[in-house]
Protein backbone atom coordinates (compact mmCIF):
# COMPACT_ATOMS: atom_id res chain seq x y z
CA UNK A 1 0.00 0.00 0.00
CA UNK A 2 1.20 3.47 -1.12
CA UNK A 3 0.55 6.32 1.15
CA UNK A 4 -0.49 9.48 -0.54
CA UNK A 5 1.62 12.97 0.11
CA UNK A 6 0.00 15.22 2.88
CA UNK A 7 -0.99 18.23 0.35
CA UNK A 8 -2.71 15.36 -1.73
CA UNK A 9 -4.85 14.60 1.60
CA UNK A 10 -8.53 16.32 1.85
CA UNK A 11 -8.49 19.28 3.84
CA UNK A 12 -10.26 17.86 6.84
CA UNK A 13 -8.22 14.69 6.97
CA UNK A 14 -5.22 17.42 6.57
CA UNK A 15 -6.79 19.73 9.79
CA UNK A 16 -7.64 15.96 11.81
CA UNK A 17 -3.90 15.15 11.12
CA UNK A 18 -2.43 18.18 12.39
CA UNK A 19 -4.76 18.63 15.62
CA UNK A 20 -3.97 14.99 16.17
CA UNK A 21 0.08 16.06 16.26
CA UNK A 22 -0.32 19.14 18.36
CA UNK A 23 -1.95 17.07 21.07
CA UNK A 24 0.52 14.00 21.32
CA UNK A 25 3.56 16.44 20.58
CA UNK A 26 3.03 19.20 23.12
CA UNK A 27 2.31 16.38 25.99
CA UNK A 28 4.97 15.88 28.88
CA UNK A 29 7.12 12.86 28.70
CA UNK A 30 6.65 10.51 31.94
CA UNK A 31 10.23 9.69 33.06
CA UNK A 32 12.03 7.91 35.76
CA UNK A 33 14.82 8.27 38.23
CA UNK A 34 15.66 5.89 40.49
CA UNK A 35 18.01 6.96 43.76
CA UNK A 36 19.63 3.15 43.96
CA UNK A 37 21.23 2.02 46.69
CA UNK A 38 23.98 -1.11 47.08
CA UNK A 39 23.65 -3.52 50.19
CA UNK A 40 26.14 -1.63 51.41
CA UNK A 41 24.68 1.50 51.81
CA UNK A 42 26.54 3.15 48.92
CA UNK A 43 24.24 5.21 46.10
CA UNK A 44 24.27 4.45 42.48
CA UNK A 45 25.28 6.93 39.81
CA UNK A 46 25.94 6.55 36.11
CA UNK A 47 28.46 8.77 34.06
CA UNK A 48 26.36 10.60 31.06
CA UNK A 49 28.44 10.61 27.65
CA UNK A 50 26.41 13.92 26.55
CA UNK A 51 27.33 15.76 29.66
CA UNK A 52 29.96 14.11 31.10
CA UNK A 53 28.06 14.36 34.63
CA UNK A 54 26.80 12.29 37.15
CA UNK A 55 22.93 11.42 36.82
CA UNK A 56 20.75 8.91 38.44
CA UNK A 57 19.87 6.36 36.18
CA UNK A 58 16.63 6.69 34.85
CA UNK A 59 14.56 7.33 31.55
CA UNK A 60 11.25 7.86 29.99
CA UNK A 61 8.25 5.44 29.84
CA UNK A 62 7.97 3.61 26.72
CA UNK A 63 4.16 3.18 25.32
CA UNK A 64 2.61 0.32 27.37
CA UNK A 65 5.21 -0.27 29.61
CA UNK A 66 5.06 0.07 33.67
CA UNK A 67 6.43 1.87 35.92
CA UNK A 68 8.13 -1.05 37.78
CA UNK A 69 8.75 -2.50 34.03
CA UNK A 70 10.04 1.04 33.32
CA UNK A 71 12.42 0.92 36.28
CA UNK A 72 13.93 -2.91 35.83
CA UNK A 73 14.68 -1.70 32.22
CA UNK A 74 16.84 1.26 32.76
CA UNK A 75 18.62 -0.14 35.25
CA UNK A 76 19.45 -3.36 33.61
CA UNK A 77 20.08 -0.98 30.46
CA UNK A 78 22.31 1.81 32.12
CA UNK A 79 23.78 -0.05 34.89
CA UNK A 80 23.53 -4.08 34.30
CA UNK A 81 21.75 -4.54 37.06
CA UNK A 82 19.14 -7.11 36.71
CA UNK A 83 17.93 -7.32 40.46
CA UNK A 84 15.71 -4.69 42.14
CA UNK A 85 13.36 -3.96 44.71
CA UNK A 86 11.19 -0.62 44.69
CA UNK A 87 10.78 0.58 48.53
CA UNK A 88 8.90 3.94 47.99
CA UNK A 89 8.08 6.56 45.44
CA UNK A 90 10.17 9.68 46.21
CA UNK A 91 8.93 11.95 44.60
CA UNK A 92 6.76 13.59 41.44
CA UNK A 93 8.62 16.69 39.67
CA UNK A 94 6.68 18.77 36.83
CA UNK A 95 8.75 21.89 36.16
CA UNK A 96 8.64 22.43 32.53
CA UNK A 97 12.30 24.14 32.92
CA UNK A 98 13.65 21.42 35.07
CA UNK A 99 14.85 19.37 31.97
CA UNK A 100 16.97 21.62 29.13
CA UNK A 101 15.59 19.15 26.75
CA UNK A 102 11.87 18.79 26.95
CA UNK A 103 9.33 19.41 29.67
CA UNK A 104 8.90 15.93 31.44
CA UNK A 105 7.02 15.03 34.30
CA UNK A 106 9.67 12.84 36.78
CA UNK A 107 8.65 10.25 39.12
CA UNK A 108 11.22 9.23 41.31
CA UNK A 109 11.71 6.06 43.04
CA UNK A 110 13.98 4.76 45.59
CA UNK A 111 15.26 1.37 45.07
CA UNK A 112 17.05 -1.63 46.81
CA UNK A 113 19.66 -2.64 43.95
CA UNK A 114 22.10 -5.97 43.96
CA UNK A 115 25.86 -4.86 42.28
CA UNK A 116 25.83 -4.56 38.32
CA UNK A 117 26.83 -7.98 36.49
CA UNK A 118 27.19 -6.27 33.15
CA UNK A 119 28.60 -3.16 31.43
CA UNK A 120 26.22 -0.29 30.69
CA UNK A 121 24.50 -1.81 27.22
CA UNK A 122 24.87 1.56 25.24
CA UNK A 123 28.31 3.02 26.10
CA UNK A 124 27.11 5.93 23.66
CA UNK A 125 25.05 7.32 26.23
CA UNK A 126 26.66 6.10 29.45
CA UNK A 127 30.45 6.24 29.98
CA UNK A 128 30.28 4.81 33.80
CA UNK A 129 28.77 3.57 36.57
CA UNK A 130 30.00 3.82 40.18
CA UNK A 131 28.98 3.80 43.78
CA UNK A 132 29.12 6.59 46.23
CA UNK A 133 29.32 6.79 50.03
CA UNK A 134 27.37 9.98 51.08
CA UNK A 135 30.58 12.16 51.43
CA UNK A 136 31.40 11.22 48.14
CA UNK A 137 28.37 11.95 45.85
CA UNK A 138 29.48 14.31 43.21
CA UNK A 139 28.01 17.69 44.05
CA UNK A 140 25.86 18.54 40.69
CA UNK A 141 24.30 16.12 38.91
CA UNK A 142 22.65 16.30 35.33
CA UNK A 143 19.52 17.44 33.89
CA UNK A 144 18.35 18.93 37.11
CA UNK A 145 18.62 15.77 39.15
CA UNK A 146 20.41 17.83 42.39
CA UNK A 147 17.37 18.72 44.03
CA UNK A 148 15.82 15.11 43.61
CA UNK A 149 18.43 13.27 44.85
CA UNK A 150 19.10 15.39 47.76
CA UNK A 151 15.08 14.78 49.10
CA UNK A 152 15.75 11.06 48.15
CA UNK A 153 18.91 11.00 50.00
CA UNK A 154 17.51 12.90 53.02
CA UNK A 155 14.25 11.34 53.52
CA UNK A 156 15.69 7.73 52.52
CA UNK A 157 13.65 4.67 53.35
CA UNK A 158 14.77 2.39 56.38
CA UNK A 159 13.42 -1.01 56.86
CA UNK A 160 10.48 -0.81 59.17
CA UNK A 161 10.67 2.69 59.59
CA UNK A 162 7.50 4.93 59.12
CA UNK A 163 7.23 5.80 55.14
CA UNK A 164 9.08 9.16 54.40
CA UNK A 165 7.12 12.27 53.08
CA UNK A 166 6.50 11.88 49.42
CA UNK A 167 7.78 15.00 47.84
CA UNK A 168 5.74 17.25 44.95
CA UNK A 169 6.69 19.76 42.60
Amino acid sequence: MRLAPLALLPEGALLLLKEVARHLLRRPVVGVAIAARTPDEKWLLIRRADTGTWAMVGGTLEWGETLTACVARELDEEAGITSATITRVVGVYSKPERDPRFHAVTIVVECAVTAPVKPPMNPLEIREVGTFAEREIPADLAMGQSDMFAYARAHRHHAGAPVAPVAFE
